[in-house]
């Protein structure tokens, strides 16, 4: 160990009993940190940001992928020194049995996406509900949770959906309102402590109708739930009347629009129009693409010997209006011959006039209820041997270094392998004593709980690690690694204080 700030004791323990004394920051009792996320208010309005037209955002949103192309430099050394004796939590409603072996294997209910914001880029990594005593919490890498490569804040609108597929959460959505992180983490950046655990909301689900309220300015201020802003387009005369009322002048506002721009042939968004010019300027236009270029062949219209006098006379007194020669014949057979050039622009806007208008959203939401009753929770083990072992379930929809994209993120992949007997040390990350697992998945997969003791029939296990890291060990441009922190007595402490806190009532 590189740091310990507080032994845990060796018990297996009982979820009742789970012991926790929460602080603002770490000290030399507790190496945890905690941070709100989302207020009970706002849990309304972030399930709809996720779940609005069908979950848009939520099929927006891509893999997170940590900058893992800076690894250019791993190195394994010396083993686990586990400080205090191997423990754990039981699953929800597990009890020990022997492992039955299957050659299918069942994706775990607990595990799903989380979804985050990122200024306007929306991302997904995995995470696992877990066990604790109001059965609402979520375990995921800390780099899913912490923004340390940006705000050194929580991410914004961070949800877990369990079973997620497709823009559905079957199962509800669940808003975080705490991480419970590990100081060395969130302050120093070290990913050997790359683990969080978050408390959340009871899930929200939603029957997809809205109903938009238009509202007045006041009431828009008031209303602390769904809300937006829009510009309706109205006439001329209303904005001239709104003018001149002060207490319409600030919700109105008018687009000048602007003429149209002569412009080259290649500039962005310009169109080409004819104009007419005299015979002996066509003559001199080049032919080709260009501002005033020849348009074409002259064009020669038949006309009666009435209107080709009518021309002449107009042409006298306005010539550049009519350019065009008149030709007639002794039969009194007239014609107008028409000669244009390439005339090139810039289109202008024509003037518009706006009002802002203000509506509040209400949704058929309903209270899915607990995390951890509708879908379960893994059991959690601290100070286990490593060189045992594991199954990982995620889903990885990034690409490997050299582009290929194996994985589309629709569905959950897994791995099953021994995890490594000796430390993996990153300096990049601050690795000193990460734990490997060869395992060939892309980002997205971050977050993915390691399940100690998987059973199939029941679909849960022991999370005894969470994806870190995603490497790329052989250097051949495509990830063939994962890494977690060893789960020991000091992530046993950081779970324990967010494993005994209710979340609180949404309604």
């Amino acid at each position: 160990m590189k740091r310990i700030l507080l032994p845990a004791g060796g018990a297996i323990l009982a979820t009742g009993l789970l012991a926790a004394g929460l602080a603002g920051t770490a000290h030399a009792d507790n190496p945890y940190d905690m941070d709100q996320m989302a207020a009970a208010a706002k849990v309304d309005q972030v399930v709809k940001f996720w779940t609005a037209a069908n979950g848009a955002a939520l099929q927006k949103a891509v893999a997170y992928t940590f900058d893992y192309k800076k690894v250019t430099k791993i190195q394994q050394k010396g083993g686990y020194s586990p400080d205090t004796k191997p423990s754990s939590v039981p699953a929800i409603g597990d009890e020990p049995k022997k492992a039955i072996k299957y050659q299918n294997i069942n994706i775990p209910k607990t595990i799903g996406r989380v979804f985050f914001a990122i200024g306007d880029k929306l991302y997904w990594c995995t995470g696992t509900s877990i066990q604790s005593q109001y059965r609402n919490l979520v375990a995921t890498a800390g780099h899913c949770v912490y923004d340390i490569a940006g705000n050194n804040d929580v991410l914004d609108n961070w949800v877990f959906v369990p079973g997620y597929y497709q823009g559905k959460a079957p199962a509800g959505v669940y808003v975080g309102k705490t991480a419970f992180t590990h100081y060395d983490f969130t302050n120093y950046e070290d990913f050997d402590r790359d683990y969080a655990f978050v408390q959340v909301y009871n899930g929200l689900k939603f029957g997809g109708t809205d109903q938009r309220k238009y509202v007045s300015y006041d009431e828009f201020k008031a209303f602390k739930g769904i809300k937006a802003d829009e510009k309706q387009t109205v006439s001329k005369a209303e904005y001239d009347a709104a003018k001149l009322d002060p207490a319409k002048t600030d919700f109105y506002d008018v687009d000048p629009g602007s003429d149209p721009e002569l412009s080259g042939p290649d500039f962005p968004g310009a169109v080409v129009d004819k104009w007419e010019v005299s015979q002996a300027y066509y003559e001199k236009a080049p032919v080709g693409k260009g501002q005033l270029y020849k348009f074409g062949p002259p064009i020669t219209e038949n006309v009666t010997y009435k209107d080709a006098l009518a021309y002449l006379d107009n042409q006298k007194k306005d010539p550049a209006k009519y350019p065009g020669t008149v030709d007639v014949d002794d039969k009194i057979n007239a014609t107008i011959t028409h000669y244009y050039v390439q005339k090139w622009y810039k289109p202008g806007k024509e003037t518009r006039y706006f009002k802002w208008v203000f509506y509040i959203v209400t949704s058929d939401s309903l209270d899915a209820g607990r995390l951890g009753d509708n879908v379960g929770g893994a059991g959690v083990a601290w100070n286990q041997p490593t060189g045992k072992y594991v199954r990982t379930f995620g889903y990885p929809g990034g690409e490997h270094p050299d582009g290929n994209r194996p994985y589309t993120g629709v569905t959950p992949k897994w791995c099953y392998n021994k995890t490594s007997g000796k430390a993996t040390v990153i300096a990049a990350y601050k690795v000193e004593e990460q734990v490997a697992l060869k395992c060939a998945v892309t980002g997205g997969m971050d977050g993915s709980s390691w399940l100690y003791k998987y059973s199939n029939a029941k679909r849960t296990g022991y999370v005894n690690g969470v994806t870190s890291l995603i490497l790329d060990v052989d250097g051949n441009n495509r990830y063939d690694t994962i890494t977690s922190p060893y789960f020991d007595g000091e992530t046993a402490t950081v779970y324990k204080a967010a494993a005994n806190q209710w979340s609180g009532k949404l309604y």
